[in-house]
């Protein structure tokens, strides 16, 4: 017996949401209530460039965007660990794989830039 798998969200949909993660916690919130699944989904800029509405607040700096998506089952990442000042799981990213410190998020971003101040203090 195999199952299918759902059907994938709306394209428009999913850059709509991405787009707004960069600063629009309203629609956000307004977005997610209408499609759960946003939590997860993630937007190709092109050439690869791959986001997610959580790596969008992670390096817009929105805190309170980051804080709701992570409420709603969006997957922490290092990026926006870093921003969030979670020392602890970004330390332990960085033992086990200490080339992550060069690691480029969405847009190019390097992690640096995401990075809260205790987290600076530990990429430097």
């Amino acid at each position: 017996m195999t199952t299918q798998p759902p059907p994938q969200i709306d394209r428009a949909l999913v850059q709509a949401f991405v787009g707004n993660a960069h600063g629009d916690l309203a629609e956000v919130q307004r977005l997610l209530e209408q499609e759960p699944a946003l939590a997860n989904a993630a937007w190709d800029w092109g050439g690869g460039d791959w986001e997610t509405g959580l790596g969008a607040a992670a390096h817009m700096k929105d805190r309170e965007i980051a804080l709701y998506l992570l409420d709603h089952g969006a997957r922490l990442d290092l990026f926006a660990a870093a921003m969030l000042g979670y020392v602890d799981v970004v330390r332990a990213m960085l033992a086990e794989r200490p080339e992550l410190k060069d690691a480029k998020g969405p847009h190019g971003i390097p992690l640096a830039a995401h990075a809260s101040d205790e987290v600076l203090e530990l990429l430097q």
